[in-house]
């Protein structure tokens, strides 16, 4: 398989060493190396990412444009192959695409510093920037309604209803908590309903694993671009909030790990700002600290959702899994809230040095 593949790049697999990555939660990823010469080759995963044509088209799309007006903005586009296509598609074994590999660069899968929250803020930020004038419509969308609250909310009420009953009684003290969190629901239709806020071209994953990182641990640009579509400046910076602020991840199951560190949200925001500050619409900076409140009540619901529906779009390694989830984020929410004042004025400091 891999073989042929690479034949299609001019590559010979008997000149090559092939390492399989295992990081990747969804696309399926190899390093090549060829002498001096490195790429990634990645499989997409056409069960999550219905049409690849169209994520190969966004980026190409995006490619030419920061090529034309930020030509020197690091932007990690496929390859061309020998068809010059920026895909290939194997009958038995789907869509393939290869990247070249960033001489000195490596990810990291976990926030451990307020330095790396700040430097992957302002890649965020950047790359939402420097698209702030590119027309975010033309995009297509590579999985509708991925960020759309009110049908998260919606999928959530049919699950009480038709789900699994053991597990929706189970469920009660959970139900009554995202239920009490309305208002968040009530903010997000607030701003479809008005068209406060505007669409941008956002990433929509923007945990610290999609950020390349240098041998001084600097930021240099972000990856996996296959959910970058046209959305709202919440998803990412909130996305960063979920992601960042708590030591511990959605997979901890001791709540009392979870925390929400002053000295890490402070680094966001600061980063985000350095990049977006001067974008950022009046509308949008009122909602920067509901940013958090919207992504993690979101995948709180999702979490939920799935585990009343019996796992169907997660799965599961063990029967609760997306119930402790579901608490876990909820507990996180919880204690976001609890640091809205101090929180706010952080905001409102940053703010001032926006120039």
């Amino acid at each position: 398989m891999i073989s042929s593949i690479l034949t299609t790049y001019g590559l010979h697999y008997d000149d090559c060493v092939v390492e399989s990555l295992s990081t990747g939660l969804i696309n399926t990823t190899w390093k090549i190396i060829r002498g001096e010469q490195q790429f990634i080759l990645q499989r997409i995963n056409d069960s999550v990412f219905k049409n690849p044509i169209q994520i190969a088209q966004n980026i190409s799309r995006l490619d030419q444009y920061l090529k034309k007006h930020n030509p020197e903005y690091l932007f990690v586009a496929p390859i061309k192959n020998t068809l010059n296509k920026d895909l290939v598609h194997d009958l038995d074994y789907g869509y393939f695409r290869l990247f070249p590999f960033i001489k000195g660069s490596h990810t990291i899968n976990v926030v451990q510093t307020e330095d790396q929250a700040f430097e992957a803020a302002v890649q965020f930020g950047k790359f939402t920037s420097l698209l702030s004038k590119y027309d975010a419509s033309s995009l297509h969308l590579p999985i509708p309604d991925f960020h759309n609250l009110t049908l998260r909310y919606q999928k959530l009420e049919e699950s009480i209803k038709n789900g699994n009953a053991k597990r929706i009684k189970q469920s009660a003290t959970l139900i009554d908590e995202i239920r009490n969190h309305y208002p968040i629901l009530s903010t997000f239709e607030k701003i479809i309903k008005e068209n406060s806020i505007p669409i941008r071209v956002t990433h929509n994953d923007t945990k610290i694993s999609n950020v390349l990182f240098d041998e001084q641990n600097k930021a240099m640009c972000i990856i996996d671009l296959d959910t970058v579509m046209p959305g709202y400046f919440i998803s990412d910076l909130g996305d960063m909030m979920r992601t960042y602020l708590s030591p511990a991840n959605e997979e901890e199951k001791d709540f009392t790990k979870i925390e929400v560190r002053e000295n890490f949200f402070r680094a966001i925001i600061q980063g985000y700002l350095y990049s977006m500050g001067s974008t950022l619409s009046q509308e949008e900076k009122k909602l920067i600290f509901y940013s958090g409140q919207f992504l993690i009540f979101m995948q709180a619901i999702r979490f939920l959702t799935d585990y009343c529906n019996n796992d169907s779009y997660y799965g599961a390694h063990y029967e609760e899994q997306n119930y402790v989830r579901a608490g876990n984020q909820v507990h996180l929410l919880k204690k976001l809230e609890e640091k809205e004042d101090a929180f706010q004025a952080i905001i409102s400091h940053e703010l001032k040095n926006v120039s």
